[in-house]
């Protein structure tokens, strides 16, 4: 009997070895999904039909960013979509409905660099990029 106990343990150990030596599966992240879900979905929802959780309490109905390429001849309106998600070109003044995503970009990564010297601009033109690849992806076909 005593064999038999000491055969199921090593085993049984084997078994648990084997298991936790196996390499863990790493997932890719998806960074463009997640700066969006992060910064851009209580608007846009998670969907980018305009129907985030904070569309109640706006004066202006987010778009559907789904049928940007749809309504512009097939094509992703790439520079514009840039402009506006970024804040370039917009008077300093006034009002804006939508964030100016490249400035609070800019104050994230000066609150996270602080005292390490560091240019912004690489940083922020990544984050903005990754957003634009996603609303790329999730653009209905034609």
């Amino acid at each position: 009997m005593q064999a038999k106990s000491f055969t199921a343990v090593v085993l049984l150990l084997t078994l648990a070895t084997s298991v936790s030596a196996a390499p863990p599966q790493t997932r890719i992240k998806d960074f463009g999904k997640s700066e969006f879900e992060g910064n851009c979905a209580s608007c846009h929802g998670i969907n980018g039909k305009g129907s985030g959780p904070v569309t109640p309490w706006l004066t202006k109905a987010p778009p559907d960013l789904t049928t940007l390429a749809r309504n512009n001849g097939g094509i992703l309106p790439l520079d514009r979509l840039y402009q506006s998600v970024s804040g370039e070109g917009q008077t300093a003044h006034g009002t804006r409905d939508m964030p100016v995503w490249g400035q609070t970009f800019r104050t994230l990564a000066a609150e996270h660099y602080m005292d390490y010297p560091y240019d912004p601009e690489p940083i922020v033109r990544a984050r903005l990029l990754a957003i634009l690849e996603y609303i790329n992806r999730i653009q209905v076909k034609p």
